[in-house]
C-alpha cells in the first residue's frame, strides 16, 4: 500500500520510526514533511496529507503532531476525508471498521513508538465493515455537501 505521511516538528523522531516500520511492512510511503526541527505549521503538512489521499496519489494517510489533534483537524477540512485521531489499538480498529477513516492521526506526546506501531498495525489491519456503517459513513461525508 503507498500510505502518505506527515507530521509537525514535535514528531520528527517518531514520524522516522514509523517510516521505518511501515518499510518493513512492504508499504510504499511518501513523505509530506516536516523534515526539520524547527517550529512549523501543522495545517500546512495535514493539508498536504490529505489532498494526496483525495486525489489518490495515496492510498491512506498518517498524521503526527504534538497530540494529533491540531494536525487532523486540518486534514478534516480537505472534502473526502475522515481523519481520527487514536491514542490506543481498538480506537484505530473502529475508526476502520465503522468510519473507514482514511487518514489516521496520533500524538507524538501522548504515545510512544511501540504503541504508535501497533495502531498503525491495527488501523491498516483492519477492513471496513460496510453495511449499515456505509449509511452512516454517507451521512458524514453528505454534511461536506451542505457547506458548499
Amino acid at each position: 500500500m503507498k500510505i502518505g505521511i506527515g507530521n509537525d516538528h514535535s514528531a520528527l523522531e517518531l514520524k522516522a520510526e514509523i517510516i521505518e516500520h511501515l518499510k518493513e511492512k512492504g508499504h510504499e510511503v511518501v513523505d509530506f514533511g516536516t523534515n526539520s526541527p524547527e517550529s512549523c505549521d501543522y495545517p500546512v503538512y495535514g493539508e498536504a496529507v490529505a489532498r494526496a489521499v483525495v486525489s489518490g496519489e495515496v492510498e491512506q494517510g498518517i498524521l503526527i503532531c504534538g497530540t494529533g489533534l491540531g494536525i487532523s483537524l486540518a486534514a478534516n477540512k480537505v472534502k473526502g476525508i475522515r481523519a481520527a485521531v487514536c491514542s490506543e489499538p481498538f480506537t484505530a480498529k473502529m475508526a476502520r471498521a465503522h468510519n473507514n477513516c482514511n487518514i489516521l492521526a496520533f500524538g507524538a506526546r501522548v504515545v510512544g513508538a511501540e504503541l504508535a506501531k501497533m495502531i498503525v498495525d491495527t488501523w491498516l489491519e483492519t477492513e471496513f465493515e460496510g453495511g449499515r456503517h456505509q449509511r452512516r459513513v454517507d451521512m458524514i461525508m453528505a454534511i461536506e455537501d451542505k457547506e458548499d
